[in-house]
């Protein structure tokens, strides 16, 4: 394909994508095909020779619309929210476009200093102490992961790293097999799966620590978890607190675990994937107090900043652990400027990286702090107007306090009768919705996930709500 093919493409395809966000609320929201449908609708083998990218346009419609589910629909409830905006989109056209592979500052040096740059203006937009600017000079700074999921585990790496250097400082006899297998880390009992995965992953214990009645994992359920596991000869290490959880947007106490962590020399990273972008606004701060304290922190813009996927931002008071922990460092990739800027491959899993702080750029540039902040209060009144109307009437409850973009309820009755709430509005298939189940109690969730969503979107999903509760109930 040459330009002017290319050019004549890209404007089609422009022309689509508006289209398509545009009129997104007259689309099904989830879709409805069985699995495997589209093997039987594609040529076995790919083809020889190039076709014609008009019939490509019409093949997206055509073969693949039909097993997409609308994330950006207004009546998308489900999970969290996956950001979007136009000025992400064409940040990731320029990113496609110079297709750099920014594994160290000499491999591209923009792609390197303008995620520096770029992690510092986050880092002033959410309120985070120097300690995490690179700019500060106090050796903190920050990176741009793929998810949380990997975040929580550099982050649990880099703590490994630390307590096997701690350990073997104190005892230059220990091996690494002496320490590891007496390693324990800590999270909340509703900390995300991930958060379970990393230590699968780390070959390390981790131990799923009670809530409290608000489920929030406390101070002092900590501090008793960490000296029955020292009085039975174990070395704690690692705690994540989470701020914002999957299950119901609760947040941990990070004052009080912090304290605890840096009394017992542990390492305390924050895992604030989803609720993170609220703290752009300085009413929401307040769920951070403590952050001073932390070792590690992270959120993701890819979920409520309108920067597309992927782009999940962590902060390291002391990158040398996780650097430490990763340095692999053949000849082919070193180079003479070594140490002057980062060289971010010793700060992650995988070895490449694509050049996504661009699309931080494009968005804090052209969308600005102030116009993300009204995203942000908007969408949070409108799970407050949601959840008005479910006080105000008899037949539902709150699960829990609504304080982000995230309402738990249930119809006042029998986990199996909210079950089967849930399958009734999602076969009705206005909306779509996800279930959790914390202490055993079922319950829905309803998300605002689409930066589209308006008030007239919310009674349309407290509609289908309601009369999905009636038939439930008529047939008790």
């Amino acid at each position: 394909m040459e330009f002017k093919e290319f050019k004549e493409f890209s404007s089609d395809m422009v022309d689509y994508v508006g289209n398509y966000l545009e009129n997104i609320r007259d689309r099904k929201v989830l879709s409805s095909v069985k699995p495997g449908y589209l093997r039987p609708l594609l040529p076995t083998e790919a083809p020889n020779d190039p076709e014609n990218w008009k019939d490509v346009m019409s093949d997206v419609e055509k073969l693949i619309m039909p097993g997409v589910t609308h994330w950006h629909s207004p009546r998308f409830h489900a999970y969290f929210p996956t950001a979007n905006s136009y000025p992400a989109i064409v940040a990731d056209i320029l990113s496609d476009s110079i297709a750099c592979i920014g594994f160290s500052w000499i491999s591209s040096p923009a792609c390197t200093e303008l995620e520096v740059v770029m992690m510092d203006w986050l880092a002033k937009m959410i309120g985070l102490p120097e300690i995490f600017l690179a700019s500060a000079g106090l050796g903190g700074g920050g990176i741009i992961q793929g998810t949380a999921s990997e975040a929580t585990l550099v982050a649990l790496l880099g703590a490994k790293a630390r307590m096997l250097q701690i350990m073997k400082q104190a005892d230059p006899t220990l091996a690494d097999v002496d320490i590891v297998p007496k390693l324990v880390a800590y999270s909340s009992a509703l900390s995300h799966s991930s958060v379970e995965r990393a230590g699968l992953l780390g070959g390390v214990l981790l131990r799923a620590l009670d809530t409290d009645s608000e489920h929030k994992l406390r101070g002092d359920t900590l501090r008793d978890a960490i000296a029955k596991d020292r009085a039975d000869g174990l070395v704690p290490f690692f705690v994540v607190a989470t701020l914002g959880t999957t299950s119901c947007c609760s947040f941990d106490r990070l004052d009080e675990i912090a304290e605890v962590g840096n009394a017992e020399n542990i390492w305390v990273h924050v895992d604030a994937a989803y609720a993170g972008s609220s703290f752009v606004c300085p009413e929401y701060r307040h769920y951070m107090k403590g952050i001073e304290l932390v070792d590690s922190f992270n959120f993701n813009p890819h979920k409520w900043l309108q920067v597309t996927f992927d782009c999940s931002a962590m902060w390291l008071r002391n990158p040398n652990y996780v650097i430490n922990a990763f340095n692999v460092d053949p000849l082919y990739l070193k180079h003479e400027l070594e140490g002057q800027m980062p060289d971010y491959r010793h700060w992650q899993i995988p070895l490449g990286r694509r050049f996504r702080s661009l699309k931080m750029w494009f968005v804090f540039r052209l969308i600005g702090v102030a116009n993300l902040q009204k995203s942000i209060r908007k969408d949070i009144n409108l799970a407050l107007e949601f959840a008005k109307r479910l006080e105000n009437d008899s037949k539902y409850e709150l699960f829990n306090e609504v304080t982000m973009g995230l309402v738990c309820f249930r119809i006042k009755g029998s986990n199996e009768l909210n079950e089967a709430l849930l399958k009734e509005i999602n076969e009705r298939g206005k909306v779509y919705m996800v279930p959790s189940k914390v202490k055993g109690s079922f319950f829905l969730r309803m998300a605002i996930c689409s930066r589209y969503t308006q008030i007239e979107d919310i009674d349309v999903t407290w509609n289908e709500v309601n009369e999905a509760g009636k038939t439930v109930l008529s047939k008790q």
